[in-house]
């Protein structure tokens, strides 16, 4: 299978692409490279997939629609799994411009280039935060998604319905996937597994938002890539009639398109997932109290019914396990 990735040199870009090459397939990555957090991390993550010989990589801009077409149209892949975006809910309050260039023009300029080369596949990262203001958990992708609280969360929701006008118009197959709270070896730094343990080993204190009464639905990112390999697979194709979808089955009655949901099922309270930190690390933490940050939402918790009716999988590592891990790469790679 040849299959392309955006973002390849990203957190989940990096294992999606160990784990197709693992198993055989030719891959093409691309990424901006751009200075959101250490360039340095994503450099090492692309070294290690350039050791493949089914690896190729090209750098440069999502918004280079003609460099991305052409790229794409070169590698013939038969699936495209886009990645590549601004991320972050917090930095979507101070750099809001980039967040539309990258997440709305550029996802758009990879539809348009899977359309342009007849790709069997487009699957999209989106994210539990668009939800937004729903209180109703565990999270169904059946739910009403209309009420974002971040400029981030809404980019997302924006490429999710932009991506069905063209499963309509264009016939072609789209899958979007809802990312839950992922971390794990090689994650971001601006996320909390990663910032809070820099700080545990330091003796440094940590910002614990929303007075430790957040919940999260933590999922570990090994689990993640595992069930984005397995969608893959999974098709969408246009029902004949609405009458055809199955009771809980997000696909659209008028494209094949669909949207699901990654995550381990399980609501983890921050103290619980901070306390994971503490016993991997073996140091206790300093913690200083906070209000909730804007954008923000107290709890994500997902209903992972549909992924485990589409591929028989659902991710199950639990966060004392998949921190503990964590913990291991962060003293390798930096040997604090």
């Amino acid at each position: 299978m040849r299959v392309y990735i955006s973002g390849a040199a990203g957190f989940i870009g990096y294992h999606l692409a160990r784990l197709l090459l693992d198993e055989g397939s030719i891959v093409r990555g691309m990424d901006g490279m751009t200075d959101y957090y250490d360039v340095s991390l994503k450099r090492g993550r692309l070294a290690g997939l350039m050791q493949h010989p089914g690896f190729s990589f090209a750098e440069f801009m999502l918004e280079d629609a003609a460099r991305l077409s052409r790229d794409i149209a070169d590698f013939r892949p038969d699936a495209i799994v886009h990645l590549a975006a601004q991320a972050g809910v917090r930095y979507s309050l101070e750099a809001p411009r980039s967040y539309l260039s990258s997440n709305i023009e550029g996802t758009f300029n990879i539809i348009e280039a899977a359309r342009d080369a007849k790709v069997g596949h487009l699957l999209l990262a989106s994210t539990s935060s668009v939800f937004g203001a729903n209180t109703d958990m565990p999270y169904r992708e059946t739910d009403k998604a209309d009420t974002q609280v971040s400029l981030y969360a809404a980019t997302k929701k924006a490429t999710e319905s932009l991506s069905h006008a063209w499963a309509h118009l264009y016939a072609l197959p789209t899958t979007c996937f809802r990312f839950f709270t992922v971390y794990g070896p090689w994650g971001r730094p601006d996320m909390a597994p990663f910032k809070f343990t820099r700080a545990i080993l330091a003796g440094e204190t940590i910002d614990v938002y929303g007075h430790g009464k957040m919940f999260r639905d933590f999922t570990c990112v090994t689990d993640l890539v595992r069930a984005i390999r397995l969608l893959i697979d999974a098709i969408p194709e246009r029902p004949a009639s609405a009458g055809e979808i199955a009771e809980g089955d997000s696909l659209s009655p008028v494209a094949p398109w669909r949207v699901v949901n990654i995550g381990n099922g399980e609501k983890v309270a921050l103290e619980e997932f901070i306390a994971a930190i503490e016993a991997a690390t073996g140091k206790s933490a300093r913690k200083h109290y906070m209000e909730m940050q804007k954008g923000d939402v107290p709890a994500t918790w997902a209903d992972n019914s549909l992924l485990r009716r589409l591929t028989g999988y659902r991710p199950e590592t639990n966060i004392r396990d998949g921190m503990a891990e964590f913990v291991k790469w962060y003293r390798d790679y930096f040997r604090p």
